[in-house]
This record gives C-alpha cells, sequence and structure tokens, in this order.
C-alpha cells in the first residue's frame, strides 16, 4: 500500500464500527494495523505514514497515534530507525497465523484447530462412561450434608475471621494447621489405633490429592501399583495420569487376594481399601494384612491405605487400622473430612511414615500450594469441642436405619438371581448380578426412572469384571428409602426375568 492509500484504508477501517463500543481510539488504530499485518495485507518492510500525517488525514490527535504505534513496536510489528522512519518487522510475531474472517471483523471467534489432548490429559478427562456427580436419590459416595450443623460451623469460621492472624491468610508451609494436624492425631490414635506423631500428619485438599502426592513423590513413570479390582475410580484415575502402570488383583471375601502371578513382578505402591473395600464393602482378614505388609516390607513397595469412610461401622467393634499393624513404616495412611462434613470442605489427611515426613512437608507446599488455613482452624476447633464426635453418632444412628431399610426392601431380588452380601458399614450396598447380566444397560433403566446407581462393572480394572449395582443410602431421606427401593427391586427383578 501506497502511504496515502493506507490513511485511506485505516480511514475506512475505523469507521466500519468492528469495535467492541468502549474500544479506546489507540487500540482501535492498533488493532487494524496489527490485523493487516498478520494477514499480509501490510508486508514485510512496508514503511508506514508518519504518525504527524496520519493524525492530520485520520483527525485524530497524535497521542493517539504514537500510542498505537509504540504498541506495535513493543509486541515486534513494526521496527523504527532514525532517518527511515517505521517499517513493518521482517519477522513477525504472528508471521505463522493467517487469521480468519471471523477475527477480523473485530476479534471474534478464529478458526479452531482440533483439541487434541495429550495421553495424560486423556485419562484425566475420563472416558464417557465415567460415574456422573449428579446428586440424586441412591448416589454412591454422597454424605447427607443436610444434616450438617450449618450455624454451629458458620459460627465458628466468624470467630476465625474476627481476628485472622497473617499466617491464616498464607498458603500454609508446614503441612497443615497445627491444631487441626494434632486434633486429627489424637482422633486417629483413639478411634483407629494409628501409631503417629503430630508430625507426621499432613493436611491435603483430600484423598485424591493424598494420593497424587504419594505418586509424586514416591514413584516414576512406568513404576507398577497394585489396585484392587474392582477399584475406586477416583484413585485410578490419578494413578493413570500420573504415568503409572495398574496392575488389578481381584477381590474376595477376606479383601485383596493377590496371587503367584501377581508376585513375580513387585509394586512400588499398593493402593488398598482394608477397613471397607470400595466399592465391594469385605473387611480385610488379619490374615491378608500381614501377608501384604510382609511382602511390602521385603519387597521395598508403599502400601497407600485409603479409609476412607471408617466412621461409619454400625456393627460390632470398630476396625483397627492396617498402619496400627505397620512394624516397617511402609504404609501411609489416608482419610477424608468429604464423608463426615460436606463435601465442598475439600480437606483430606494423610500419615506418613516418620523418615519421609519433612520431605512429604515439602512436596506438598512446592507443588500443590495448600490453603485455606482459616477453615482448617475451624475445623480444629469442631474437633476439640466435642462436635466432631457427636455429628458421627448422629449420622452413624441415621445411616444405620437407612441401610437396614434398603437392605429390607432390596432383598426380593434374590428371588431372580441376585445378591445381597451383608454390609455392616459404609454409605453404600452393592448388589450383585448374574454374569450374563448387562450392569450398565440396569443402571440406565434405574436411571429413567429418577434414580441414579452405579454399574459394578465399570470400577474393574483389566478384563475381569464383576457384575453388580451400587447403591447409595446416605444421601436418600429416611421416608424416601421404602418407595425409591420398591422402585430399583422392581427394575431389577424386570431385567434379570427378561
Amino acid at each position: 500500500m501506497e502511504s496515502l492509500t493506507i490513511s485511506d484504508w485505516l480511514r475506512t477501517e475505523l469507521k466500519q464500527g468492528r469495535f467492541p463500543p468502549r474500544m479506546p481510539a489507540h487500540r482501535r488504530v492498533y488493532e487494524s494495523i496489527r490485523r493487516a499485518i498478520a494477514n499480509e495485507h501490510l508486508t514485510p518492510g512496508t514503511r508506514l505514514p508518519s504518525t504527524r500525517s496520519l493524525a492530520q488525514d485520520l483527525d485524530l490527535s497524535r497521542n493517539t497515534l504514537l500510542a498505537a504505534f509504540e504498541q506495535l513496536h513493543e509486541e515486534g510489528y513494526v521496527v523504527s530507525q532514525v532517518g527511515s522512519g517505521t517499517r513493518v518487522a521482517d519477522t513477525l510475531p504472528e508471521s505463522f497465523l493467517v487469521l480468519d474472517e471471523a477475527q477480523a471483523q473485530g476479534g471474534q471467534e478464529a478458526a479452531k484447530r482440533p483439541a487434541i489432548l495429550s495421553r495424560r490429559g486423556t485419562m484425566a478427562a475420563g472416558p464417557v462412561d465415567q460415574p456422573s456427580h449428579e446428586v440424586q436419590p441412591f448416589t454412591p459416595g454422597e454424605d447427607d450434608f443436610s444434616a450438617f450443623p450449618t450455624r454451629l460451623w458458620r459460627r465458628l469460621l466468624n470467630r476465625q475471621w474476627r481476628d485472622p492472624q497473617p499466617a491464616y491468610l498464607d498458603y500454609g508451609h508446614a503441612g497443615g494447621h497445627l491444631p487441626l494436624r494434632r486434633a486429627i492425631a489424637n482422633y486417629l490414635r483413639m478411634s483407629r489405633t494409628v501409631n503417629l506423631t503430630v508430625e507426621q500428619v499432613l493436611i491435603t485438599s483430600g484423598t485424591q490429592q493424598s494420593i497424587d502426592l504419594c505418586a509424586r513423590m514416591l514413584t516414576d513413570v512406568g513404576d507398577r501399583v497394585w489396585v484392587e479390582s474392582p477399584c475406586y475410580w477416583g484413585a485410578r484415575r490419578v494413578l493413570e495420569v500420573n504415568g503409572l502402570d495398574l496392575h488389578p488383583v481381584p477381590v474376595d471375601d477376606e479383601g485383596m487376594a493377590p496371587g503367584n502371578r501377581d508376585f513375580r513382578r513387585p509394586p512400588r505402591l499398593i493402593y488398598t481399601t482394608p477397613s471397607h473395600q470400595y466399592p465391594k464393602g469385605v473387611v480385610m482378614s488379619y490374615g491378608r494384612r500381614r501377608l501384604l505388609l510382609d511382602y511390602a516390607a521385603s519387597r521395598g513397595a508403599w502400601i497407600l491405605e485409603d479409609d476412607y469412610d471408617s466412621e461409619f461401622r454400625f456393627e460390632g467393634r470398630p476396625l483397627s487400622s492396617l498402619q496400627g499393624m505397620d512394624q516397617n513404616g511402609c504404609v501411609l495412611y489416608m482419610g477424608t473430612f468429604s464423608k463426615v462434613m460436606y463435601p465442598g470442605i475439600k480437606l483430606g489427611y494423610i500419615v506418613v511414615p516418620p523418615d519421609l515426613a519433612d520431605s512429604f512437608k515439602r512436596g506438598l507446599y512446592e507443588l500443590q500450594r495448600p490453603g485455606q488455613v482459616v477453615i482448617q482452624a475451624a475445623l480444629a476447633e469442631f474437633i476439640e469441642e466435642g462436635h466432631f464426635s457427636t455429628h458421627i453418632r448422629r449420622l452413624r444412628q441415621i445411616y444405620k436405619e437407612r441401610r437396614q431399610l434398603l437392605q429390607k426392601v432390596l432383598a426380593p431380588v434374590a428371588t431372580v438371581g441376585a445378591r445381597l452380601p451383608p454390609a455392616g458399614s459404609g454409605l453404600h450396598l452393592v448388589v450383585e448380578l448374574p454374569a450374563h447380566c448387562d450392569d450398565v444397560r440396569v443402571a440406565e433403566l434405574a436411571a429413567e426412572q429418577g434414580l441414579r446407581v452405579y454399574p459394578l462393572s465399570l470400577y474393574g480394572v483389566g478384563e475381569k469384571r464383576e457384575k453388580g449395582l451400587i447403591v447409595g443410602y446416605a444421601y436418600a431421606a429416611t421416608e424416601r428409602i421404602t418407595p425409591y427401593g420398591r422402585i430399583l427391586a422392581d427394575v431389577i427383578q424386570a431385567a434379570l426375568s427378561s
């Protein structure tokens, strides 16, 4: 373009009204010239009119033109030399891009390239058949957070916010708020027979972050991990995204059941839910616990003990933790407050062996920048003042009643080949279905009736997958358990009878 042509073209561009109404004049000039350069309407080496002459031609102030040219220069679109004026740069920041007409028409959406995720991103996003998080009657893994004492919790939070310490507003670099770590340590010693000191406790944003921290600190890409099959999908996803080789180990009536085939290649990590296997609900026997501990110690493996819902045991004495039996410092014990308090609290904890405590604290701070110290302080008081224990006792009674009602109303499904294993703890039941049954389809039929249950087969790892339905009872109101349960029983009976 000649100088006069550039002035005429720019005058036309500015008058066509393709810019947001409040865009400053200098920005409009900048955008017009930038697009022309990027689209190669202004080729490298083209000399631009002086700001003085453009100001006269466009009836704009020279300061407006100076501001536009200065931004173009700073971003590398133009170069200026004494005696030769301002020219389009030979090497352009967007020389490899050709803007489409949509963007040239005022910064609208440009032509899209394919949204291709990395392999890790694809794993993180999960398959289309991944369990939904929508909360409906019988959704597994959800607690009745409507029973949470919100007024009391608000009062404890307000107490912390009245005069917050500066440290409460920081990330927190010591593994979590000390009073909360101390309260957790005291609670775990008494209720779960965990052997620990306060220094071994780290506060995380929940079990999945705890697992992710373990994977990052203790493994390299390609290391083998034993996982239960079926397995908690959240743990499985985190381990897969970290590039680990997941090796499924079957679950029987005594819990995780490794055999000779499994022992041939030792794992780096062993992920297990011994106190209440998720999702089948079985309790790991003493002999199986001893086997895992001895094997891990002899092969240098680490055991990740996920104790996700130990508070809700309805029959018999509280179970001891696997960590409490560990004499070799190979168990990392994890728990969460999401099942007892409310899901959005996003607080959990991990108890690491003493030799790992300092490294894990540094890793937690460097990799994940924890925070929510004010919430941690309120939670510490919630525990220390006895509200936590009171809340658990109340929930335990509510869930026990709902479990009994659901077991009773689902009992008729046994007449068509389904099975209801005994369940003395937790927030869900498993309805085992015959191997030939399409449990995904049965779950779809239940969804058509407004009930959300999960197919057991989707939790399997590897080719061998058990069939069944995972039915949560914590979120369904007690008075609705029986009518909802009858609908589900009818769905199951119809599916198995056809």
